[in-house]
């Protein structure tokens, strides 16, 4: 069988010349694309920030807690810088705690001032420390609970809407780590009366986690390091270890009893468990 190659075609000038400018025609637009999405990206991350700085001003913790504090929040691509002073250091980490729970926050660098505070654990210190504590959970009352403190003692006096409000009190003020008593003589109201929902109630995520955060950390009984916290939609889920089920109980406890809890949902593992397995 005789076979020949086909000799190739050459390529017509115009054809050429259609190639060159499809060619040109693509680089053109892909380097536009570019240029686009360059001119954008700032733009996007100005928008970021924008709304990070926004949301950090508008939190729940920002509009309580840290109300009379003096904090500046700057983000730049996400990193948030804060500047400024606050009344004692629990507040210092409740403002980092709050702004890293931002959505679009990489980082978070404090560099916030402690105006000057009290030596730690001294009577002032754990004052500040039992009223912060009772300001976390709504099912007590910080503003009508009068607390005092001599060496280490508590005294609460005011009044409590109930006999169970009363017992809670004390329990929250007696878990605060540094206190060695607690002396409850506030009185009971003669009729109960459901507190009245305000704005309050609705509170954003970022400072649900913050508080309870803080929360793990000022009661004895519990580890705020060994504890993973997320919150979505006001549903927190909390992970990590527990010493023991009493542990695990008490975090779900404490949780459920923070501003703007709807509901827990408790993956910690109790140490007991991990160390057989």
């Amino acid at each position: 069988m005789n076979l020949s190659m086909q000799p190739m075609k050459p390529m017509l000038p115009n054809e050429s010349r259609h190639r060159v400018s499809l060619t040109a025609s693509s680089l053109r637009l892909t380097l536009t694309l570019s240029a686009l999405l360059l001119a954008q990206s700032p733009l996007r991350a100005s928008e970021m920030d924008g709304k990070i700085e926004a949301a950090t001003k508008k939190s729940y913790v920002f509009k309580t807690f840290l109300v009379d504090d003096t904090i500046k929040t700057e983000s730049k691509d996400g990193a948030v810088t804060l500047t400024g002073n606050v009344s004692e250091d629990s507040h210092k980490q409740l403002a980092q705690d709050t702004v890293a729970g931002q959505p679009g926050v990489t980082s978070v660098n404090n560099m916030i001032e402690i105006k000057a505070s009290p030596p730690a654990n001294s009577d002032t210190w754990l004052y500040m420390k039992v009223k912060s504590t009772l300001a976390f959970h709504r099912s007590v009352s910080a503003y009508n609970t009068k607390v005092a403190l001599k060496e280490g003692v508590v005294t609460l006096t005011g009044e409590a809407t109930s006999q169970a409000q009363k017992d809670l009190v004390t329990e929250y003020a007696k878990d605060v780590e540094g206190i060695k008593d607690v002396k409850n003589e506030m009185t009971v109201a003669a009729t109960t009366t459901k507190p009245k929902e305000t704005w309050a109630e609705l509170v954003d995520d970022a400072s649900i986690t913050a508080q309870v955060r803080m929360a793990l950390l000022t009661h004895r009984s519990t580890s705020a390091f060994k504890t993973t916290v997320a919150t979505t939609e006001g549903v927190v889920t909390v992970g990590g270890a527990a010493k023991n089920t009493a542990e695990k109980e008490l975090v779900t406890k404490l949780v459920t009893d923070i501003n703007g809890v709807k509901s827990v949902i408790n993956n910690m593992i109790v140490a007991a468990a991990v160390t057989s397995n």
